[in-house]
């Protein structure tokens, strides 16, 4: 396994040659396949810690290439400190000139404004303070991957399961390439929602609202665990009091945003509308409905409504809407609401967080690696299968950016399908 990060570190520029990038992944995920499994129900948690920081340490300098999200938290960073507001003024904003360089000009999506939350800013910021923003990024990102780590491991023995469970996180390649090598803001959120689920199986007095500002806190680094906010609520001994610290910690964070904007921040917008990669029901169901002519036949069904109900003005304002991929957007995210709704009743927080973030990716018009972040702590816990193996394919989705190969058909079913026969396979089996 280390043989295999060594190479990682030795190929230097991923981005530049994503054959042996994949080549090298690969080997090192059948390492941590053979190490994990081997040493899982021994090992203690100083190990899985131990090891889980030299395999950090080994890709702390990688250049990211693999993505450019980094470049973009610099920037955010420095607007931040110039005294700007990144979510108002997009880096191509006449206000933000004197601050451009050769950063801002490899920086894509000028035309973007911020999209992170406030607590993902001021760790940009702080980063931007020293004299390498990046490894101080990653490096800070890394620490906070490992005390996830250490969490997971706490959650682990109180679930009654070897600490060394944690070690199928802690030790996953792309766990550590994401954060470590190519510092995705991903690395803050999972402590802070780990913590929230650890203090909700412990249960002690204080554990609810502790619990609900450790959700908060995950939720101010990335807007994904707002989603499991009400669900964690009702797994908590006491709701009011996690409503309470989360919401007020929200509250004090993300309301001057609102109203220095005046609303929700519009790079959050032009993401939610714009964005589309990798969705793995979105990408065939949109193609699907286009194919059927599914927005011609909604178009009809419009038509016929005007004339019946005589609101021609009205209606008319619909038709640029329908179009295939909105159409398989809200159908999905129906689907996601009726998952949402069935987690409310579910008791187990850490079955749950697996099922309610993986309906998130499953629903999602866009997929990339480092989303898998979102679900892995709790795929570790339950040695999932189907989620485990898809952080080993999911590599192969970095191919459409860095080479000539599309990402359809064969790369998303090579991503992909190995998932979907281990999922269904296992519902198949247990039914």
């Amino acid at each position: 396994m280390i043989a295999a990060y060594a190479g990682l570190l030795a190929l230097w520029d991923l981005g530049g040659s994503p054959q042996a990038f994949i080549a090298l992944f690969a080997a090192a995920f059948v390492a941590y396949l053979w190490a994990t499994r081997r040493l899982e129900a021994t090992m203690p948690v100083v190990m899985v810690l131990s090891v889980a920081a030299l395999l950090r340490l080994l890709l702390l300098p990688l250049p990211a290439t693999l993505s450019d999200d980094i470049l973009r938290y610099q920037w955010d960073g420095r607007v931040v400190l110039a005294g700007f507001n990144p979510y108002r003024l997009a880096p191509e904003s006449d206000e933000l000139a004197p601050l451009r360089d050769d950063l801002w000009r490899a920086m894509p999506h000028k035309q973007v404004p911020s999209v992170y939350p406030p607590a993902a800013l001021g760790l940009f910021s702080i980063a931007s303070l020293t004299a390498f923003p990046a490894i101080a990024l990653k490096l800070l990102l890394s620490l906070a991957d490992l005390v996830a780590c250490w969490l997971l491991a706490r959650l682990a023995i109180a679930r009654g399961i070897p600490a060394g469970r944690a070690a199928w996180y802690a030790w996953n390649p792309l766990v550590v390439l994401e954060v470590a090598g190519m510092g995705h803001i991903d690395g803050l959120m999972v402590p802070a929602m780990v913590l929230a689920v650890f203090l909700l199986v412990r249960g002690r007095a204080g554990d609810s609202a502790r619990a609900g500002a450790a959700a908060a806190l995950g939720v101010l680094a990335k807007l994904v665990p707002l989603v499991a906010l009400p669900m964690w609520a009702r797994q908590s001994k006491q709701w009011g009091p996690f409503a309470a610290a989360a919401g007020a910690l929200m509250l004090i964070a993300i309301l001057p945003v609102v109203i220095s904007i005046g609303g929700v921040p519009p790079g959050l917008v032009t993401y939610g509308v714009s964005w589309e990669f990798n969705g793995p029901i979105y990408e065939p169901l949109w193609r699907g409905m286009d194919q059927i002519g599914l927005d011609h036949w909604v178009k009809d069904r419009l038509d016929t409504l005007k004339e019946r109900i005589g609101r021609h003005e009205q209606l008319n304002h619909v038709y640029p809407f329908v179009y295939p991929q909105l159409l398989a957007k809200l159908l999905l995210a129906a689907v996601f609401g009726l998952v949402w709704i069935g987690s409310l009743r579910s008791t187990d927080p850490v079955r749950a967080s697996k099922l309610l973030f993986g309906a998130v990716i499953l629903c999602a018009a866009t997929v990339y690696p480092w989303y898998l972040l979102w679900v892995l702590p709790w795929a570790a816990l339950e040695r999932d299968r189907a989620w485990l193996t898809l952080s080993a394919t999911s590599a192969l989705s970095y191919l459409p950016q860095h080479t000539e190969v599309p990402l359809m058909p064969w790369i998303y079913l090579a991503v992909w399908l190995p998932f979907f026969v281990l999922l269904l396979g296992r519902r198949w089996l247990s039914s």
